[in-house]
């Protein structure tokens, strides 16, 4: 049985919520799912009662402007419980060569980090800042994109005192010009200003078999 209309628009709006790092406002949302922004408000608020009455382990909240997921304050020992182990889990390589990314291109938005890599990064990169390795650090005058930059506890895990003491990425890369060329190829037009290359993900002492 096809789901109705109604159905999917609120199924499209738990959808689009469920990918935003931020929260999001009435007109961004309508902006998405191709309805009115009065109607995505009453369906956020429908939605919001709904999870409340069922029980469910997150709720909607109107925060800030806009609407995002959290999980319920009722639970939030088990939640700690979860974050705190995954703290002495290792991390994958899929993390290391993103917190790589990071540390040799900071200050850099998701979408770069995604061009660079060649994958969607947004898991990932949910694992680095739950783990405190990276952080935000404000965002993009001409995007607007939201950047982030490593940690002093990256720095202390990797034992080194400054990014300065990283190692050089030359021993580690093909021909620059040839990634240049790769990395233009994925990402299309680029500012002249603005330089990519492939990253080697540095030791890290500390890794997670979440992410």
């Amino acid at each position: 049985m096809q789901p109705s209309d109604d159905s999917r628009f609120r199924a499209a709006l738990e959808a689009v919520l469920m990918v935003a790092d931020q929260p999001l406002d009435a007109t961004t949302l309508a902006d998405a799912v191709g309805r009115g922004p009065e109607e995505v408000t009453t369906a956020l608020r429908a939605l919001a009662g709904e999870y409340t009455a069922q029980g469910r382990g997150f709720d909607l909240r109107p925060v800030a402007g806009g609407w995002r997921f959290y999980t319920r304050p009722e639970y939030a020992d088990v939640v700690e419980a979860f974050v705190l182990e995954g703290q002495q889990a290792r991390l994958t390589q899929a993390a290391l060569e993103t917190l790589s990314v990071v540390a040799y291109k900071q200050p850099v938005s998701r979408a770069r980090i995604s061009a660079i890599r060649g994958v969607n990064v947004d898991g990932v990169m949910r694992t680095l800042l739950a783990r405190g390795l990276v952080e935000p650090c404000g965002t993009d005058e001409t995007s607007g994109a939201n950047l982030y930059r490593t940690t002093s506890y990256f720095l202390e895990r990797i034992g080194v005192t400054s990014l300065d003491d990283l190692p050089e990425l030359a021993p580690y890369l093909p021909d620059m010009v040839d990634v240049e060329d790769e990395l233009a190829a994925v990402a299309g037009p680029a500012p002249s200003t603005q330089h990519t290359h492939d990253p080697a993900a540095p030791d890290v002492e500390e890794t997670d078999a979440s992410a």
